[in-house]
């Protein structure tokens, strides 16, 4: 089998990009993208059939074929559930897990892997005995999604009273050459356990040349018990890290946006496309950026990012971020759902050595696909 295309890169050159390639025929077997010399590995989701391509300059275009063969691909990712974290490993190293249960209030990426094996999150307080690093904000567990004032329930702290974010189900787990990921769902609740809305998480991971990492994050929030009132507070964030305490502003680590702004007084409260954190771990200079796409509500959303390590994408806390010009409370209607996508890239060195600007073009405007007929 043999399907040929055409690859048409946008007004920005692609950089290791993941291609969805659609329309082409799924069968048993190994599949192939030629391009030129180059001979790179594709792997079949339930989406489509997945690649990445290495460069493409900007406004060409490339012929290529795909092919398919007897046999599987060696795996470049693995996941692995167990009974309470999912696991995934790159290359045979431990990636990030995600830890589904036994935290006080609810689920976290830990660690998260970056270049040269550092984790480029804090590992407080999942470890406490981590010389040099910070002990503030307990809640503050490495990767998290979580929201402050959901029908004004805390689901954001640890305080007393807090609400609860609970896995419920894994529905499904795939590891290939490509990448690998998982879906899940989870409740929100009250401190009591009364369920307040459903989360539809999905988590894909493409290894990166450099021990370098692309992470998507979908993450849908469904009105199952009835209206929900979003708050208008700071404290929160759909998709939050905190930061390895030696890339903190103070430690000599930066903040960066997609409008320019560097470290907290020019990024704190300010909508941007992307933020990137940046700075060095054991030695080794390395970054973690989240980027968002388009179709997110309320895109490009605000930042509660700080100068201490914490970087958040917060879609509602417009009081604090305007001083008091706007409001960004919103009541989600029974049966109805908002949903963010995110790609959380994990690199070397700054925003501009981890490509951040080129990477999220590659996010949001991806090469375009013909499949000829």
């Amino acid at each position: 089998m043999k399907t040929v295309l055409t690859i048409q890169s946008g007004d920005t050159p692609s950089y290791y990009c993941p291609l969805l390639l659609t329309g082409i025929p799924r069968a048993e077997g190994a599949y192939w993208l030629n391009i030129g010399n180059l001979r790179l590995p594709a792997q079949y989701t339930d989406d489509g059939l997945w690649c990445v391509i290495p460069e493409i300059p900007a406004g060409q275009s490339v012929q290529a074929t795909v092919e398919r063969e007897e046999g599987e691909h060696p795996y470049r990712v693995s996941v692995e559930e167990g009974e309470d974290r999912i696991a995934i490993y790159t290359d045979g190293k431990l990636f990030t897990a995600y830890i589904k249960s036994g935290n006080p209030a609810r689920p976290c990426f830990y660690p998260v892997r970056g270049p040269g094996g550092v984790s480029v999150t804090r590992h407080y307080p999942m470890s406490h005995d981590v010389p040099g690093e910070t002990t503030d904000h307990v809640h503050h567990r490495s990767m998290w999604i979580a929201f402050g004032d959901v029908n004004g329930v805390d689901n954001w702290s640890e305080e007393p009273g807090h609400g609860y974010t609970l896995h419920r189900q894994t529905l499904s787990t795939y590891s290939g050459s490509v990448c690998g990921g998982f879906e899940t769902l989870s409740d929100w609740t009250d401190a009591q356990g009364n369920k307040i809305l459903e989360q539809h998480l999905k988590v894909r991971v493409f290894p990166q040349p450099d021990e370098e990492h692309l992470m998507d994050v979908e993450v849908t929030l469904t009105a199952t018990e009835g209206d929900v009132h979003f708050g208008d507070t700071k404290e929160g964030g759909i998709l939050s890290v905190r930061v390895a305490s030696s890339m903190d502003v103070p430690c000599g680590g930066r903040i960066e946006n997609s409008e320019g702004g560097i470290n907290e007084p020019q990024t704190w409260g300010k909508r941007a496309h992307w933020c990137d954190y940046s700075g060095q771990v054991e030695g080794h200079p390395v970054g973690i950026a989240i980027m968002q796409h388009l179709s997110s509500f309320r895109h490009p959303a605000w930042w509660h990012v700080r100068d201490y390590g914490l970087m958040t994408v917060n879609p509602f806390g417009l009081s604090a971020f305007t001083g008091g010009k706007e409001n960004g409370e919103y009541t989600l209607p029974k049966g109805e759902s908002l949903r963010w996508r995110f790609r959380v890239c994990i690199h070397r060195g700054n925003a501009s050595e981890g490509r951040i600007a080129q990477r999220w073009q590659d996010f949001v405007n991806p090469p375009q696909i013909h499949v000829e007929a």
